[in-house]
């Protein structure tokens, strides 16, 4: 009788459980959608603002007063490394 009474409570306490498991299932798979979503909405609205900022880059560089105040760094040519031609004349 006590074995009944203990599988009865048992197997309605899984049911309970298994419920409860799938409510919290279904609200974790939607807020992974969200969060996807809103992912998606970001990114697309980075690339939008680089467009932007490279746009404001070069309209910058190309205008007179700000060539006046920072003008353009010239190239530097970078000394070849002694090592470096020993090494490949060694091979």
């Amino acid at each position: 009788m006590k074995a009944d009474i203990f599988f009865f409570i048992s197997s309605i306490a899984s049911v309970v459980l298994a419920v409860l498991l799938s409510i919290a299932l279904f609200y974790f798979i939607k807020a992974g959608k969200n969060l996807y979503q809103i992912s998606e909405k970001m990114q697309s609205h980075f690339k939008e603002s680089e467009e932007f900022v490279l746009d404001l880059k070069e309209r910058l560089e190309s205008n007179l007063v700000f060539r006046l105040f920072f003008p353009r760094a010239r190239s530097k040519r970078r000394p070849v490394e002694k090592d470096a031609e020993a090494d490949n004349e060694e091979k």
